[in-house]
């Protein structure tokens, strides 16, 4: 072997020499690139040229060494070097650095996982996490809710500008003072509207005619008195004579009265006296001209004796008889009814109604009057009226009899009944000479004919004023807004059809101005209360009762009911006046306060809370709250009411505890959690006795709809998303690897690792966790190669490849030497 082995171990050291500047210098070259681990070469011996394996110690001898050449040296490792590099703060928030053992993950062009120290990232037009070679950093993402997805690695997205969320509101801070000292709420308000009439019956179309009652024309007839023979009359004797038309027959007969209000004014007197030896008298030339004409059929005849006061019935004929013969005993005379000689004077308006049972008021169904046209007048002087061409009803309608009402000289707007006419539906007449004295102790007219009642059509509810009455209602849109507390509450519709009933609108109107079903109010009239809620009363008013507390009281303006229906082809829209006025006031001191709160969507929805006391005693306050909003979309209700509970103070003024702190608002008809449910803080609010209430909302945690502004990564790789609204929610988790012998893994250049044969699999996990590092955002990790170490290999390596070119070339002169021989 000789010179020839010296060259190529020479050799070997000159490769050595090489690899270890190609290590080092590789180490300097990347001093500056970030993750970039340094290396080191390391040598082994080659093979050994065996000259002797010596010999054993024996008793001859000691024993002789090994004898050995060696061949010269090889690479028998670069090693990467691990260890931390320095962590260094950048201005770039995407900048990543891992303190401690592990690889970030990222995606390969060929979708394979790859593995690298170098934490420098960036968005690409993707919105991904990419490396400054674009590989994609990969990690756990988000589902829907923005809950980390752990089921499979995927790149990274922070959706910049893109990404929106809103966060539901799940608390309530309230704040204040509630004073102990004010006003129990023992009553609620109580409001009413005006008398309210059934459209569904209907009522005359007229009120009849009124004209002054003309007597019988005797004068003009000639009428007069003869003795007419034999007869129970008294002989020699003078009677006076007095005729009256009649507008119906005398039926029944004597001893009964004639009917009531069925006779003329009253003739003036014919007189005849008896011939001796007779007991008659004949009238003759009896007027035969009744006015009006068509109205009396009957002529009664009444007469006295001359010195006597009465005058007493004595027969009926019909209209156009002429002659009549009275031989009736003065006995006889004095037991049939007298003559009714009041007249009756002043201004008089008459009004007629449908019943449909006898028996005067009171008696069945009674109708509306006819208000859209003048009532029956008449001025007269001591004298008597006809009320002629009477309103008749339509037979189908079931109307059994008619009633009039007539006012008083005194007060033409007080209608008292006046009588009663058993047939709705044939031809009719009275002759009124009724005083006011008897006709103001008799019943009054009630002018809003037959009432409401709960089940009655709201497109029949009728309210009567100066010009008749006025359908309140029509199929169409009801646009109510009522007022609470004093403010005006948001405006809710009612759709009215057809079937459409009080009670709807009695319920609806309770909705939407948010009244609970708790407690119950006092009243005016002592020991009797009333639940909230609303009802219609015997009048046919509807009466709606509120909670107690005067924060709580309701009220309806004049504007707050708008109905919008279509007529002829054109949209009308017409206030409902149905003349609200406060019944009662309500009692009992409180306070409120108004806030948002979120739904899932972000969507901003009104609340307002209002606390009224409720009671007190030795050991505790207690006020009653009520949660409303106009946002609440349960079912097809109007309900504004979305919770009530009640609150408790100590003696010291300390809050106590609470029954009921949620509040459940209904999204009914949008794509968001339904109900939104979060609850009411009153631990911040105090029972101190105060001049005035304060109550006041301090913060919820609810937030609108936001886009995603910006971004931070926590030392457990989670990135944790800023909305414009302030909302944070994650947007991903960075996934680590580390392997049990790093230094086994194969590089790829670009910073790049891939799992080599001897590296080990990669054990995967979060930052912080399984013995991997944590994240550091904003910061880089330097090159930890050492410079200065570095330099010094060199100068190393140097003097060994000239120590190894030394050895070449005193080989070559020993070459030349024996070369030499020769010569």
């Amino acid at each position: 072997m000789g010179l020839a082995s010296s060259l190529s171990t020479a050799l070997t050291g000159l490769t050595a020499a090489e690899t270890t500047i190609d290590v080092v210098g590789n180490n300097l070259a990347n001093a500056n690139t970030v993750g970039f681990k340094q290396s080191q070469a390391d040598f082994a011996t080659q093979f050994l040229q065996t000259l002797s394996l010596g010999s054993a110690p024996t008793d001859s001898s000691g024993g002789t060494n090994p004898r050995q050449t060696g061949l010269g040296a090889l690479v028998a490792e670069i090693t990467p070097d691990f260890t931390q590099g320095t962590i260094q703060i950048s201005s770039t928030p995407t900048d990543l650095a891992i303190q401690g053992d592990g690889f970030f993950m990222v995606q390969g062009s060929s979708g394979e996982t790859l593995f690298t120290r170098n934490g420098v990232f960036k968005l690409n037009s993707q919105n991904q996490m990419v490396s400054i070679t674009g590989q994609r950093l990969l990690g756990f993402g988000v589902d829907g809710n923005f809950e980390i997805d752990t089921a499979v690695l995927k790149p990274i997205t922070i959706p910049l500008g893109s990404a929106a969320v809103a966060q539901a509101t799940r608390n309530v801070y309230l704040e204040g003072q509630l004073s102990p000292t004010g006003d129990v709420a023992t009553k609620a308000e109580r409001i009413q509207t005006a008398a309210l009439g059934n459209g569904h019956y209907t009522a005359p179309t007229g009120n009849g005619t009124a004209t002054t009652s003309i007597a019988p024309n005797v004068a003009g007839a000639n009428t007069r008195g003869d003795s007419d023979g034999a007869g129970g009359m008294t002989a020699g004797a003078t009677y006076e004579y007095r005729l009256v038309y009649a507008n119906k027959a005398y039926d029944p007969p004597p001893p009964f009265d004639p009917p009531a209000l069925s006779e003329s004014s009253i003739s003036t007197v014919v007189s005849a006296t008896v011939a001796a030896g007779e007991g008659a008298i004949k009238l003759s030339n009896l007027p035969i001209d009744p006015t009006p004409s068509d109205v009396y059929g009957y002529m009664r005849i009444y007469r006295r004796k001359q010195g006597d006061d009465a005058y007493h019935y004595i027969n009926e004929v019909a209209v156009g008889t002429t002659e009549y013969r009275d031989d009736l005993s003065d006995a006889d005379a004095s037991l049939r009814p007298q003559l009714n000689e009041t007249n009756i004077s002043g201004k008089y308006r008459y009004y007629v109604t449908f019943a449909t049972a006898a028996g005067g008021p009171g008696a069945g169904i009674e109708s509306r009057v006819y208000l859209e046209g003048p009532a029956a007048t008449i001025n007269t002087i001591n004298g008597r009226v006809v009320l002629h061409d009477l309103p008749k009803a339509d037979p189908a309608d079931g109307w059994a009899v008619r009633r009039i009402y007539r006012c008083l000289s005194t007060n033409e707007n007080e209608f008292h009944f006046l009588a009663e006419i058993p047939s709705a539906t044939d031809d009719a007449t009275i002759t009124d000479n009724l005083t006011d004295a008897v006709l103001s102790t008799r019943p009054l007219l009630d002018m809003d004919g037959p009432k409401i009642l709960p089940g009655t059509k709201l497109v029949d509810v009728l309210r009567r004023d100066t010009n008749g009455y006025r359908n309140l209602f029509h199929e169409g849109t009801l646009r109510f807004q009522g007022q609470k507390g004093g403010r005006t509450l948001t405006a809710k519709e009612l759709t009215v059809t057809s079937t459409t009933t009080v009670q709807d609108l009695i319920d609806f109107m309770i909705q939407a101005m948010g009244v609970q079903s708790v407690g119950s109010s006092e009243t005016d009239v002592s020991g009797v209360s009333v639940p909230p809620g609303g009802i219609v009363d015997i009048d046919g008013r509807i009466i709606l009762t509120g909670n107690n507390g005067v924060d709580n009281r309701i009220a309806i303006n004049l504007s707050g009911m708008t109905m919008i229906y279509t007529e002829d082809g054109q949209t009308v829209n017409e206030t409902v006046d149905m003349r609200w006025s406060q019944k009662q006031a309500a009692v009992g001191s409180g306070g409120i306060t108004d806030t948002i709160v979120y739904d899932s969507l972000g969507a901003n929805l009104p609340l307002r809370v209002t606390m009224v006391m409720e009671g007190r005693n030795g050991t505790e306050t207690t006020y009653r709250w009520f949660a409303d909003s106009a946002e609440n979309r349960y079912g097809s209700t109007a309900t504004i009411a979305v919770g009530t509970g009640t609150v408790t103070f100590d003696t010291t003024g300390n809050f106590k505890n609470v029954y009921n702190d949620t509040v459940n608002l209904y999204r009914d008809g949008f794509p968001t959690v339904n109900p939104l449910t979060f609850r009411l803080d009153f631990s911040r609010i105090t029972g101190l006795a105060t001049d005035r209430n304060n109550l006041a909302v301090s913060r919820q945690d609810g937030s609108s709809a936001g886009t995603l502004t910006s971004f931070i990564v926590g030392e457990d790789g989670v990135i944790k998303g800023v909305f414009s609204n302030g909302v944070n929610r994650d947007l991903a988790q960075i996934r680590l690897a580390r392997f049990a012998n790093p230094s086994g893994l194969e590089q790829r250049g670009l910073n790049l690792f891939t799992v080599g044969v001897n590296s080990g699999l990669p054990v995967q996990g979060s930052p912080g966790t399984q013995g991997l590092g944590s994240i550091v955002a904003g910061a880089v990790e330097l090159s930890n190669t050492d410079v200065g170490g570095s330099l010094i290999e060199l100068i190393l390596a140097s003097t060994m490849y000239r120590g190894n070119a030394r050895v070449i070339t005193t080989v070559q002169q020993m070459f030349d030497e024996l070369m030499a021989l020769r010569r």
